[in-house]
């Protein structure tokens, strides 16, 4: 049995958190809201409150042989990317390098953004990262954080570098079935993938101080997407725009801008020859549950 302690134990935490109990391990969550904390409390896990980016309330936390860094920025901009990312991670490294007995494993659940541009070709581990906007940019810093700075600090760090996240409450179905679709490619992994790729890890012993890549098996065409989607829950084929077309709009922000101009497909080859299997391992499976619930009455936005 494992010691683990879920600094930010959100949508992927709290997964994690669950499956990593079932396994019999001492599961802790970190929050700061009193809603996150009954929610930590809801899954059968340790409630702790604590804030990386206050490094005073990180003496709160529990000894730790593991500790996985999932903390969110809240969708909010690079500063505030930076504050959690690269000052909360450095902070949490910190205060248990300053104890008697340092965790033997980090991990740092960083995201497919790092990797910039590649005109639609394939990426993976060994692919240099070329981040294109200062949140990007922020992730990149933090996983070299997660590595080195976790190592000086007597700690094996690895970087789990999400793909887009969905799953329950993030299907996003309306969007797609709806549209307009603009196209492009999709990197995905089921929420219940993500955690069970850190799990996997974990408890295998495996990928310390390097990188791996969580994807699942088949980046998807977008508008190939929307069209089985859509014919899945027994709809019409929603419309469509290029991506000239949506950037004539001259609606989106700088950082969206830069975001839609990036084109990639992320190969999972590591991750699936260190012998992880995937409960999802395409958008077929994993969005099963959305569309039976659709064609049961459920509207798009609530599935």
């Amino acid at each position: 049995m494992a010691r683990v302690v879920i600094v930010g134990c959100g949508y992927v935490g709290l997964e994690l958190g669950r499956q990593l109990r079932e396994a019999s391990h001492e599961v802790t969550g970190v929050r700061r809201s009193d809603a996150g904390l009954d929610a930590v409390a809801d899954t059968g896990l340790n409630p702790q409150r604590a804030d990386a980016t206050d490094p005073g309330s990180l003496a709160a936390l529990p000894d730790a042989d593991w500790v996985v860094f999932a903390a969110s920025s809240g969708g909010r901009g690079a500063a505030a990317a930076r504050e959690v990312y690269v000052e909360g991670l450095r902070n949490v490294i910190d205060a248990y390098a300053a104890r008697d007995a340092t965790p033997d494993r980090l991990v740092y659940t960083s995201s497919t953004g790092v990797y910039g541009d590649h005109d639609g070709a394939f990426v993976d581990e060994d692919t240099p990262i070329d981040p294109t906007t200062e949140k990007t940019a922020v992730l990149a810093e933090a996983e070299r954080i997660a590595i080195e700075d976790a190592a000086a600090a007597g700690i094996d760090g690895t970087v789990a570098r999400f793909a887009g996240l969905y799953g329950p409450d993030r299907y996003r179905l309306d969007r797609y079935i709806e549209g307009p679709v603009t196209e492009g490619y999709l990197n995905m992994v089921h929420r219940d993938d993500a955690a069970g790729a850190i799990t996997f890890l974990l408890e295998s012993d495996l990928a310390r101080d390097s990188v791996v890549l969580v994807a699942d098996d088949e980046p998807a065409d977008k508008w190939t997407f929307a069209d089985w989607l859509a014919a899945e829950c027994g709809v019409e084929a929603p419309p469509k725009r290029t991506i000239q077309e949506r950037l004539a709009a001259q609606d989106l922000s700088e950082a969206a801008t830069r975001r839609l101009q990036t084109s990639k497909r992320c190969d999972n080859g590591r991750l699936r020859d260190l012998g992880y299997e995937f409960a999802y391992p395409t958008f077929r499976k994993g969005y099963r549950d959305p569309i039976d619930a659709y064609r049961d009455g459920t509207p798009a936005s609530d599935v």
